[in-house]
């Protein structure tokens, strides 16, 4: 039976490619004989209404970037719908780790023929997390770059970088995993679903969002002139390798610091203590199979 769709579009996203996303996308499945209609959302608060909307036998298509997606993953999981991912946004991160195209033509054969899979996401109180939850040095950058209106994208998520890095001091963090306690002095702390964030950094570069484990990643105190210098890194999930960082696995994650406030896939999430527990297959998500990804 050919599926039909429902595409919730945030039509603001990556300056405007989520309207043309969406056009792009819609008239290729079309073409492929699926039945596709459109919602433009007005914002988050309006997802769960939305996605409820979407009928029995629809795939409610997120078309926007990894906000977007992480906005209407509650109402997915709540409701039991399938999604499907149109990567329309800054960063893409959570398209990027599951291996969905960009391309619309390649996408609508995915979306149309693809396997639905289930993915892990991450559940924080109410909300429920699709790549990453952070907080320190990077809620930072996130910050500053949702604060730019005049700086060309492809520079944003670098240039906020290097500014929290400047600016965010050494904070005393309390994680505790599973049960375990870790206390150091650095600058961050991520649990991580999906590997990537930020616009292609490659931060946890063994994240697996199918293995029902998050991966937490801490980073100690060290020289700012030399985090700057290995930036780099970063992007190709080389930086693990660095004493300053350690890497913990588990279900459960507790994150305390003062003064700290946790971003999630870009957005602000709520100040410290957070608890994030991985929820094991509770997205139902059409992508390739991660045997195939290439990245």
């Amino acid at each position: 039976m050919t599926r039909a769709f429902h595409l919730l579009v945030n039509p603001n996203s990556g300056a405007g490619r989520g309207a043309r996303m969406a056009a792009e996308v819609g008239a290729a499945l079309r073409a492929r004989g699926a039945e596709v209609r459109s919602t433009v959302s007005p914002g988050i608060e309006a997802a769960d209404d939305l996605v409820a909307d979407t009928g029995e036998g629809e795939v409610c298509v997120a078309v926007g970037g990894d906000g977007m997606v992480s906005s209407v993953a509650a109402a997915a999981v709540r409701h039991g719908v399938t999604l499907g991912i149109a990567p329309a946004g800054r960063g893409n991160d959570f398209a990027r780790q599951l291996g969905i195209p960009r391309h619309g033509e390649l996408l609508a054969s995915l979306l149309r023929d693809g396997d639905v899979r289930p993915v892990d996401a991450i559940g924080v109180s109410d909300r429920v997390v699709v790549g990453s939850v952070y907080a320190g040095v990077d809620s930072l950058a996130s910050q500053l770059v949702n604060e730019m209106k005049r700086v060309p994208g492809a520079l944003q998520y670098p240039l906020g970088a290097l500014r929290a890095m400047a600016t965010f001091p050494v904070t005393t963090y309390r994680v505790t995993v599973d049960g375990a306690e870790h206390t150091f002095e650095g600058f961050t702390v991520v649990a991580a679903n999906s590997g990537y964030y930020g616009k292609g950094m490659h931060i946890a570069p063994d994240a697996d969002p199918r293995d029902g484990l998050l991966d937490v990643l801490l980073l100690g105190a060290g020289s700012r002139a030399s985090f700057i210098r290995k930036l780099p890194q970063v992007y190709r999930g080389t930086h693990t390798a660095n004493a300053e960082i350690v890497v913990l696995r588990g279900r459960e994650v507790r994150i305390e610091a003062d003064g700290v406030q946790a971003y999630a896939d870009g957005d602000p999430l709520a100040p410290l203590p957070i608890t994030a527990t991985v929820l094991p297959g509770a997205l139902r998500i059409i992508s390739p199979d991660p045997s195939a990804v290439t990245r």
